[in-house]
């Protein structure tokens, strides 16, 4: 990765692209510290330190939540909205039309992500408002005479409902001028901001003549290095399947006669499952908790089903699994690849075109998918319970979470791919002209 990017600055164009894409960045992380005016963000930060909803939520917008800035829900609306229309792109024929359409039906499908985006912030942007009113945070020492806190709180709601917007805007500006994936990018330097910060503070302790910090922090360094390796691993693992096509003669010329193989990735789904499970197991939680902290409702499912319990950890399991499927089954046809083999002439060897291959590559696909499930439940449950009973830095826990560290490394993968694309492309331009 580093000898790529030391390439890439010496290219003016790639260099050009990654600057825009650091200014951008810059101006996201500028809105995660501009305050928002009518909250006190000191009080609302002690009264959640502790919660575990909200102190993952902070840790992916890089602290903006506990800071009350402009960024509080960040991109976390448009996340949420990319998977409802992915959700219902299975239900809704319109949208499948429209995923076959090319760059227009890709414009269609971003203005309706936008618009259900709008509808996910209102709703979140209420939601923490109302958090930051019931923990005293909504202050109306800077409008002087107005003392209506409903007004205020309105008043919050809405520029947090605009910052959603300007987050969405930044990212896809990313996507368009800078190196790309700009709304990956954004999480990532979210994630990574909310693990400095922790780091920091591990430090601070440490060299405090804290010992038990010091090994703690040694520990905690262990760890992560051996859970990014494994994420790694499975990341980049993949079963090929060859295929061999068929010599074909037409004219005067010869087609085919060659050997290639079909990338079957052991985590096609990447962090989709476990965010899907996750968001749908703390909805009721985060709800009640918004809406009714002291009820009955909330203080059962925080005992039983809340994060940390045995029945959290088996629902999440089995979601992650649920997930896993479904999520190949939307990335990974079986039968299109079959037919588009056979209408090219290829074959496998061993297996007859047509539906025994369609069976043939479901077979493998399922096989893989279960591997894959197993792993990311293992990295969803396993490391999270370790960091949290090691470490007393919850910053640090909620940053290095599993979503946390399975975005940064399949994020981080990715730029290096955008960059190499790029510095291929121009080099085949240079080679041309």
């Amino acid at each position: 990765m580093f000898e790529t990017l030391k390439n890439a600055f010496k290219n003016k164009d790639v260099r050009k692209k990654i600057l825009i894409t650091l200014a951008l960045l810059f101006i996201y992380r500028l809105g995660c510290w501009i305050p928002i005016p009518g909250i006190n963000p000191e009080v609302y930060a002690a009264s959640n330190s502790a919660d575990g909803l909200l102190g993952l939520l902070n840790g992916i917008t890089g602290s903006a939540l506990e800071n009350g800035a402009l960024f509080a829900i960040g991109i976390t609306p448009y996340i949420n909205a990319s998977i409802i229309l992915q959700l219902l792109t299975v239900a809704i024929p319109r949208l499948q039309e429209y995923q076959k359409q090319g760059d227009d039906g890709k414009r269609k499908i971003t203005q309706i992500t936008r618009y259900i985006t709008i509808a996910l912030a209102v709703a979140q942007a209420t939601g923490v408002t109302i958090s930051y009113a019931r923990s005293g945070a909504i202050s109306n020492t800077v409008f002087g005479p107005m003392d209506q806190t409903w007004l205020i709180s309105i008043f919050v709601a809405t520029i947090m409902v605009m910052g959603s917007m300007l987050t969405m805007w930044l990212g896809e500006r990313i996507t368009d001028y800078g190196i790309g994936n700009g709304i990956s990018m954004l999480i990532f330097v979210g994630i990574i901001a909310s693990a400095g910060l922790g780091i920091i503070a591990s430090f601070q302790a440490a060299f405090g003549g804290n010992e038990t910090a010091i090994w703690e922090l040694i520990g905690f360094v262990i760890m992560v290095v051996a859970v990014f390796m494994l994420i790694v691993f499975v990341d980049s693992a993949e079963r090929r399947v060859p295929v061999q096509y068929a010599k074909q003669i037409k004219g005067r010329k010869q087609y085919g006669g060659q050997s290639t193989f079909i990338p079957i990735k052991v985590n096609a789904s990447g962090v989709m499952p476990i965010i899907f499970a996750t968001a749908l197991i703390t909805f009721p939680q985060m709800i009640a908790q918004l809406v009714a902290p002291n009820s009955g409702f909330y203080i059962w499912w925080s005992t039983w089903i809340g994060a940390g319990s045995w029945i959290y950890s088996i629902l999440v399991a089995l979601l992650i699994l649920f997930f896993s499927y479904f999520y190949a089954q939307i990335e990974f046809n079986p039968e299109d690849i079959s037919r588009n083999i056979q209408q090219y002439g290829g074959f496998i060897n061993g297996i007859r075109p047509g539906k025994p291959t369609t069976e043939y590559l479901a077979r493998i696909s399922k096989r893989l998918t279960l591997f894959g499930a197993i792993f990311l439940a293992f990295i969803a449950l396993v490391p999270s319970v370790i960091f949290a009973a090691v470490l007393n830095n919850s910053t640090l826990v909620n940053a290095f979470s599993a979503t946390g560290m399975l975005i940064v490394v399949s994020v981080a993968l990715e730029f290096d791919k955008q960059l190499q694309s790029q510095l291929m492309m121009k080099q085949y331009k240079g080679f041309l002209k």
